[in-house]
């Protein structure tokens, strides 16, 4: 088993001036061991210069270049370069979740596959979120919970906390943005893989924050694909067997 029980993935496009209270805040509230990867498109990214300046004695740190480009394939080379039992992706700007860590972990290790933070539970609140995306989001997530049965209030959450298993068998197929993390969820749940949920909080981006890269109408198709394989697995009773795994992947 590696030192770190946990690892942190951290996709970063310029965000210099959001990462040090970000760690800051992952020293201060998280004691499971654990590793942070700060996962990057390009050497110019003024993340990397703000790291240079952290003091690395407070956190394990490792800087994983992107096998690709933009979040999708961040977060995918931070899961190659992955080898704790939890794995967690954690947007570059949340400096205020960092006290639900522990307790996401311990439900994994009772036996959870992933640990979903929901900003729809009693204790979670989405602040600031633009009309269009809050419409949006919040009614894929009432239908997928109430109709299709999908065990997760906030399905489109991409602060979600996932098990060995689920990043070693299942095959992402997704390439857009953060519709892995969904699909990684619907996958699990046909599977018969347990989910379980915390409490979250989400904040809108201020304009000195940076600039958000969710871009939901974007990736809106792809949501979709996997919203209604949530009904297929619910309704059409589709099971384990018709999920992509890694081995099957390799074998095409």
């Amino acid at each position: 088993m590696p030192d770190s029980k946990l690892d942190i993935i951290i996709p970063v496009y310029n965000e210099g001036e959001n990462i040090s209270a970000v760690l800051d805040a992952l020293v201060r509230e998280v004691r499971t061991p654990f590793r942070v990867s700060i996962c990057y498109d390009f050497e110019e990214d003024d993340t990397l210069d703000a790291l240079k300046r952290y003091p690395r004695e407070k956190i394990d740190i490792v800087e994983v270049k992107n096998h690709g480009n933009g979040v999708h394939d961040a977060v995918m080379s931070g899961f190659q370069a992955s080898d704790a039992p939890a794995v967690l992706v954690l947007p570059a700007d949340d400096d205020y979740n960092a006290s639900r860590i522990d307790h996401m972990v311990s439900l994994l290790l009772e036996g959870c596959d992933i640990v979903s933070a929901s900003r729809f539970l009693p204790e979670g609140k989405m602040v600031g979120c633009p009309w269009l995306k809050s419409i949006l989001v919040r009614t894929a997530s009432f239908v997928l919970f109430h109709f299709a049965r999908l065990p997760c209030h906030d399905a489109t959450n991409g602060f979600r906390l996932f098990s060995r298993r689920v990043v070693d068998v299942i095959e992402v197929e997704s390439s857009a943005g953060f519709t892995y993390s969904i699909e990684l969820l619907v996958k699990s749940h046909r599977m018969g893989w347990r989910i379980e949920e915390v409490p979250s909080c989400w904040y809108e981006r201020r304009q000195d924050q940076g600039q958000s890269r969710f871009r939901v109408l974007q990736w809106l198709p792809d949501y979709l694909h996997w919203f209604f394989y949530v009904f297929a697995t619910t309704w059409l009773r589709r099971g384990p067997e018709t999920v992509l795994l890694k081995t099957q992947a390799g074998s095409r």
